[in-house]
């Protein structure tokens, strides 16, 4: 029986590459600097599973291509479960639903 491991769903856009707003659907940017190194350090300690909206197989080869593709053990488009989501597009509920409520009202990616 092996060791579990808790997983982190990391998104590909805006967060692992250099996406700004611009979707191509046949074109995915450029790797963002210290991704690998980011997902290298995770991965010790946690399963990492990518989520995407765009095509499998043009992300299987994006990830082959910058050489992230061992440190993953799925991609998906489903938002599944996990231990933490880490997305450029999400707030964080502190416990405080007013706070959170001016949190989406003012929400801005960082990129914007």
């Amino acid at each position: 029986m092996g060791t579990y491991r808790k997983i982190l769903l990391i998104d590909l856009d805006g967060v692992l590459n250099t996406y700004t707003g611009n979707f191509d659907k046949d074109f995915i940017p450029k790797i963002k600097i210290g991704a690998k190194e980011f997902l290298e350090e995770l991965s010790k300690e946690y399963e990492i599973r990518i989520f995407t909206t765009r095509n499998m197989l043009l992300t299987s080869k994006w990830l082959i291509e910058n050489k992230i593709d061992n440190l993953v053990t799925d991609v998906t488009n489903v938002k599944d479960p996990a231990y933490l989501h880490i997305d450029d597009r999400c707030v964080c509920f502190h416990g405080d639903f007013k706070n959170t409520v001016n949190e989406i009202k003012n929400f801005k990616a960082y990129w914007k």
